[in-house]
């Protein structure tokens, strides 16, 4: 170690030079230690501390620092102390030399890596500006980075061996081309001279060897064509090996993503917030001549012209049911395609996903494809213009939106609907008079291209073909079927149909069998066109063949039309937007923008408002009601059926049992069923008491239709308890069978009762005798009213079955044939001709009122008979058994009301209550019954502003995902 402060110390602090890279470095003095400072003024002979050296100390210990490292040996006699001095002086000589070294090395280092920085710093800013083409790599990529296996992917890389021997021998080929270029100028160069010497020396030559060297001439020529392609097929089979190698990193890149790396946020791709746009378009009825000018992918063509396969090699899966010959696509299907890390399809409005790469679920797909289909399709129609939406992901697949359609057809056949002809032309037409719609137009070529009907509704579309895409498919079994292959040369060129395309294609989508995979056809497709004379012979372009070609020639064009009017749709729903807002204020300033969907759940909470009141009703309002109307229904049945032919028995015996008999069968039978009816319209009535009170309340009478549908789709779905009729009918039936009136007020009910329903049965049977026989002398005078000829005849014969009633007071209720006679004749002799019917038929109303008139004085009589009835006395003229019969039947109406009452408070309005949830929700999701029950300008209105602001603000959103993409 060097010692502090001496003077070897203090110079090699002072002076440093390093000689590697040319830097001096040197040591302020204020820094040294003041004893090193002090030593160092002494032998540099300044004596002042602030005064600085003089340079000679610099040469002074520079010329030190020479001095070799072994010290002299003392001299003798000196005691040692010289020699003390001297190995003093060889230490320090030592340390400075180790002290130097020190900071040489570490003046390398500084100045190494100062050199260093400064060259990166050069390379740094000799490098272009990538900051604008970050969006090129994703954020997650760089994340992955450190996650990537190099070393494994460096492996998969094919060596330079490899690489080397695809390519072509250069050699070989040198001298072919210095063969021809000979041939060549043999026969172009050379003065005149050599060539009349030639010429003389050809004649001489024999015409066998002439031969020949045409023969090797033209070998050679083939062999190179024959090389060239070869050559040709090793970059395309080097190319589609690190094409799969890059399709499996970048599914692994993408199920990194897909799980989530350091939890960022997985946003919606930039395909399926444009397919979200067209799916909302769909569904919306254009109004202010707002037109859906998007673009999409439309494939139109020939029904069995490969349309579908075309689609689905596009999609690299089997997705769409498969027929032989029969129209498998009845309605439109949407295809949203994007990349993804796994191969699956899903529905719009389904969760499922269905993993495309297990053939299970490829023929799931295919069912529930072709169900929704048959689904749409109304009842004697065979296509439905309703669009079925898809979505298909995987590694690999080009980002755009396609609309298979129905194929065109020229007959209708047997099974078809009449105007499938005219429903597929209209539904192709509708999809192609978008503007902005890319129409890929799919041709049989296997057929006479004179059978096409496609082309033509294509060239009417668009005559320019500014957005047509030609694509010939079956094109193996076009070049083995026809005799001059040039006719396909002249359908990829446009020069056969009078059709234009922005381009032409010609591809291969099967072999004839449902059962192969999509790589296999794909294989196919490569190897034919390697081998088909169309690609060899010029027929046909490179870039104009094979799905994989058209699939990004299509991708492409959809992505341009796509930024060239995207904008320009978004400012055309931004104006309707404004139209419809401007409306709504000037006619509905008050009201909130309800939709048909929030109308629907405030009316439905009003119904259920309006069903809950039904429980605030009191059991006396109830039973007041059921019993009333109870009455009015079974009246006309106890009086016709059971009390009149009783009571016309004119014997006690025979009235108690014809009573029972007949109320028992009446029990067993119809009471019940009658009794639950009256129940259930009753609560039908008392429910739409409170609906019709709650539409007085301020409500909007724009739900009067859907409340009355609720009403009476809940109406039709209850159904009242079998139990509840079972035990009904035992109460009825003790009910009726109890015969004793316990007290003098139930008496009095029982004939209040009787007396009632007799006067009103009396008055309803004058009503009926008096239209029988017209209006009487009062009338016709005051009214200047005339009987009829038949009431005259009515009249004529009521006066004569009066005068037998006045002669016969307790006459049946029938008469005899001889009284008919002699009625008839007494009626002959007045000049009255008279039909027997119509005597009986006077005879019962007349009868009737007689009886009645009879039974209510007999009532009358019967108010003071409680007394013999409570003693069982026994009196013919106090026989009251009709007052028991009305008492019965007025108990059994309480007891019956009473039940009724509480089986609705119990369980019926509970049970409705139910129903018409039950009911509300299902109109609820029936999209077609919300539009035909709430309907109105209002609702309309409301519904196109909620939809254009949807449309608007996807498209805002899609543009400025657009332009981050850019």
């Amino acid at each position: 170690m060097l010692r502090v402060g001496s003077k070897a110390a203090c110079m090699a602090c002072r002076n440093l030079v390093s000689t590697n890279m040319g830097i001096r470095f040197r040591v302020p003095l204020q820094k040294l230690h003041p004893l090193s400072r002090a030593i160092h003024h002494r032998y540099s002979g300044n004596t002042n501390p602030q005064r600085p050296p003089h340079r000679t100390a610099a040469r002074y210990f520079t010329s030190m620092s020479r001095l070799p490292m072994r010290p002299p040996k003392p001299p003798p006699g000196s005691g040692g102390r010289g020699y003390q001095q001297q190995r003093n002086f060889w230490m320090v000589r030592l340390a400075a030399r180790l002290l130097r070294l020190r900071y040489i090395l570490l003046g390398t280092a500084v100045g190494g890596g100062y050199t260093a920085k400064k060259t990166y710093e050069e390379w740094k800013d000799m490098l272009p500006d990538f900051s604008e083409y970050n969006w090129i790599i994703p954020d997650f990529v760089w994340e992955l980075s450190e996650q990537i296996d190099f070393d494994k992917l460096a492996k998969a890389l094919p060596e330079i061996e490899e690489i080397a021997k695809l390519l072509p021998d250069m050699d070989k080929i040198g001298e072919n081309f210095t063969f021809l270029k000979s041939l060549l100028s043999s026969e172009t160069s050379g003065d005149p001279q050599l060539k009349a010497t030639d010429s003389s020396a050809a004649a001489a030559h024999d015409a066998s060897d002439k031969q020949y060297k045409k023969s090797s001439d033209k070998e050679k020529i083939d062999q190179l064509q024959e090389e060239l392609l070869r050559t040709q097929l090793k970059y395309q089979r080097m190319l589609e090996r690190l094409e799969k190698e890059n399709k499996e990193l970048r599914k692994v890149v993408l199920q990194k993503d897909d799980k989530g790396i350091h939890q960022r946020k997985v946003k919606k791709s930039l395909i399926d917030l444009y397919s979200e746009v067209l799916d909302i378009l769909s569904d919306y009825d254009a109004n202010y001549n707002t037109q859906d000018h998007l673009p999409r992918v439309v494939v139109v063509g020939d029904q069995s012209a490969g349309k579908t396969s075309v689609l689905e090699m596009i999609a690299q899966a089997r997705i769409f049911p498969r027929g032989s010959g029969e129209m498998m696509t009845r309605s439109p299907v949407k295809v949203t395609l994007s990349e993804g890390p796994h191969h699956v399809a899903l529905f719009k409005d389904s969760g499922r996903e269905f993993d495309l790469t297990k053939e299970e679920d490829l023929a799931a797909l295919r069912h529930e494809i072709e169900l929704r289909m048959r689904k749409s399709v109304k009842e004697g129609q065979t296509v439905s213009s309703e669009t079925i939406s898809l979505s298909v992901k995987g590694p690999g697949i080009q980002r755009m939106v396609l609309v298979d359609l129905p194929g065109v057809i020229s007959t209708v056949t047997a099974g078809m609907a009449s105007d499938t002809k005219e429903t597929i032309f209209s539904i192709s037409k509708a999809y192609m008079q978008n503007p902005n719609a890319i129409i890929l137009c799919i041709q049989d070529g296997s057929v006479d291209a004179e059978r096409s009907i496609v082309t033509d509704l294509v060239s009417q579309m668009d005559p320019q073909g500014k957005r047509t895409i030609f694509v010939l498919t079956k094109v193996d079994l076009a070049e083995k079927n026809l005799a001059s292959p040039s006719r396909i040369q002249q359908i990829v060129e446009g020069k056969l149909f009078p059709m234009k395309a922005l381009g032409y294609f010609a591809v291969v989508t099967g072999k004839g069998s449902n059962a192969e995979s999509i790589d296999s056809i794909k294989d196919y497709e490569e190897d034919f066109f390697q081998n088909s004379r169309l690609l060899r012979d010029g027929m046909l372009k490179a870039h104009q063949v094979t799905t994989k070609n058209l699939s990004l020639a299509v991708s492409d064009c959809f992505w341009k039309m796509v930024r060239e009017s995207v904008e320009q749709q978004a400012d055309v729903f931004k104006a309707s937007r404004f139209n419809l807002e401007t409306e709504w204020k000037n006619n509905y300033p008050r009201l909130r923008e309800l939709d048909r969907n929030e109308l629907y759940e405030k009316a439905k909470n009003e119904i259920l408002d309006e069903v809950i009141s039904l429980s605030q009703v009191t059991p006396q309002h109830w039973e007041a009601i059921l019993q009333k109307k109870l009455w009015e229904r079974v009246s006309t049945h106890v009086i016709e059926n059971i009390y009149l032919p009783a009571a016309q028995t004119m014997d006690s015996g025979t009235f108690n049992t014809t009573v029972d008999i007949k109320l028992k069968q009446w029990t067993d039978k119809q009471l019940p069923h009658k009794a639950l009816e009256v129940a259930w319209e009753t609560l039908q009535e008392e429910f739409a008491r409170f609906m019709a009170e709650y539409k007085g309340k301020d409500q909007d009478d724009i739900f009067d239709k859907l409340k009355e549908a609720v009403k009476d789709e809940s109406i039709k779905r209850h159904k009242w308890n079998e139990r509840a009729m079972d035990s009904l009918r035992v109460i009825q039936h003790n009910a009726l069978e109890d015969r004793s009136i316990t007290d003098k007020p139930q008496w009095d009910a029982a004939i209040q009762f009787m007396e009632e329903t007799l006067q009103s049965r009396l008055k309803d049977t004058e009503s009926v005798i008096r239209d029988m026989v017209g209006p009487d002398w009062k009338q016709r005078w005051l009214n200047w009213k005339n009987r009829t000829p038949d009431q005259h005849i009515r009249n004529e014969t009521k006066n004569e079955l009066e005068r037998l009633l006045k002669l016969h007071d307790d006459h049946t209720a029938y008469l005899a044939n001889d009284e008919v006679t002699t009625v008839r004749k007494n009626l002959e002799g007045r000049g009255v001709e008279v039909d027997p019917v119509l005597i009986k038929d006077t005879w019962h109303q007349l009868y009737r009122r007689h009886f009645l008139q009879k039974a209510l004085s007999h009532c009358n009589l019967c108010k003071r008979g409680f007394y013999y009835y409570q003693r069982h006395f026994v009196d013919s003229e106090l026989e009251c058994n009709d007052v028991v019969l009305f008492w019965r039947i007025q108990r059994m109406l309480v007891i019956t009301a009473n039940t009724l009452r509480q089986q609705l408070t119990n369980t019926e309005v509970r049970r409705l209550e139910k129903n018409v949830k039950e009911v509300l929700d299902d109109f609820g999701e029936d999209t077609e019954r919300k539009i035909h029950l709430i309907t109105g300008r209002r609702v309309q209105l409301a519904e196109d502003l909620k939809k254009v602001r949807e449309i608007q603000e996807k498209l805002e959103a899609f543009i400025e995902a657009l332009h981050k993409e850019k």
